[in-house]
């Protein structure tokens, strides 16, 4: 079985990235921006109610403070400034999930905090000192072999891996950067294909050809992709067609 999650609430004010309702009705688990790199207080509370009413978890989407880069700009934040801004965000989703009867299950850095965390250990310390402070007992998706889920286990947080379809690897099985030709994978067929041989096999064809081991418990489909919803529509029968359950983890 899979969790299929996808990155939601990525508006501002009246303007809407994601098709934040017909998403919800593909995924299981939800990663909602919570306003530093996408995102405000009514779109917050918005996607909370549309995945409560569905079933779907809630998870904290918490990334640099860079609406302007939509948290994809590097950027040095001090580690006890981070672990802060990290609480913040997980709190103030909080309020909306509970609000809608439902809770913030999990927490997944995004964009340039999720790559920077990968290979630098001050900064994934730092995110997990946040979720720390929000709850210790809150999941945690990231990278396999990643620093971030390292120190995560450490702290006694749970950690889950995860896997992204539309996305292109290297050889260490790190995403390549998005601002690289090939970084993002567009037909619709060869992310299916790429979704079952992750679910099934864990493994993955890296942008070199070589086929890679990817263990994954969640899978990640990007809502900011063109065609998002009739891609997660694929995907998931694509799944289920291959005996695949999709199923939340939290």
């Amino acid at each position: 079985m899979i969790d299929l999650n996808a990155d939601l609430g990525e508006g501002f004010g009246r303007w809407r990235l994601t098709d934040d309702e017909r998403l919800l009705s593909v995924v299981t688990s939800a990663n909602v921006a919570c306003g530093f790199h996408a995102g405000d207080a009514a779109t917050m509370r918005r996607v909370c109610e549309l995945a409560a009413e569905r079933g779907v978890r809630i998870g904290a989407q918490v990334s640099y403070r860079d609406l302007a880069g939509f948290g994809r700009r590097a950027m040095d934040v001090p580690p006890a400034e981070l672990a802060a801004e990290v609480a913040y965000q997980i709190g103030a989703l909080e309020v909306f999930a509970r609000a809608a009867g439902s809770r913030v299950s999990y927490v997944k850095p995004h964009g340039a905090l999720y790559n920077r965390v990968v290979r630098d250990e001050r900064q994934a310390e730092a995110v997990v000192d946040g979720v720390l402070l929000a709850d210790a007992a809150l999941p945690v998706l990231g990278l396999p072999g990643s620093r971030f889920l390292e120190v995560a286990g450490k702290a006694g947080l749970p950690v889950v891996t995860e896997a992204f379809a539309d996305r292109a690897y290297t050889d260490e099985g790190t995403l390549v950067p998005r601002g690289e030709d090939g970084a993002v994978v567009t037909d619709p067929d060869t992310v299916v294909k790429r979704s079952v041989g992750l679910a099934r096999l864990g493994v993955v064809a890296a942008r070199s050809g070589r086929e890679i081991p990817v263990r994954a418990r969640s899978l990640c489909l990007h809502g900011d992709t063109p065609g998002a919803v009739d891609l997660a529509h694929r995907v998931r029968a694509g799944l289920e067609a291959s005996g695949v359950r999709v199923e939340a983890f939290a």
